[in-house]
């Protein structure tokens, strides 16, 4: 099969506060900012992989999101329980020094992990968990 990712999801309730996060923090680039009957995507990507999105969505972006669901949704992304995206880097420990400067929610310092990565793990500033995995390192 010829199948590869194209695009993923992860809910902000916030997108300028995402923005400020996944661009000027992380250093990902803006491909698409589309507003539609209230709502806001923005999708973004690291210019190392053009073919690859991440699109920051509303936590309910579907219209027929009944009223409690919304309410659950967004319980659960201020606990962080909705989505997680694993990032690779170069050098671990360089990325946290920078986003922890920035303020991020730290969950995890940079560690040797016995399956042979060096990894770390922050919030973004909607809650979701964000994972830097620097391969071949231990």
């Amino acid at each position: 099969m010829d199948l590869k990712l194209a695009q993923c999801f992860i809910a902000v309730d916030d997108h300028d506060k995402a923005l400020a996060f996944y661009r000027d923090v992380l250093g990902l680039e803006v491909r698409g900012d589309v507003g539609f009957e209230g709502m806001r995507w923005v999708t973004v990507g690291s210019p190392l992989q053009p073919d690859v999105e991440i699109v920051l969505e509303p936590p309910a972006a579907s219209p027929d999101t009944s009223p409690a669901d919304r309410r659950a949704i967004a319980e659960l992304l201020a606990k962080g329980l909705l989505r997680g995206v694993i990032f690779t880097t170069e050098d671990c420990d360089a990325l946290f020094a920078r986003v922890r400067e920035a303020g991020a929610d730290v969950l995890q310092e940079p560690m040797d992990q016995p399956y042979g990565v060096r990894d770390c793990a922050f919030r973004d500033p909607a809650g979701n968990l964000l994972r830097f995995m620097e391969r071949g390192k231990s």
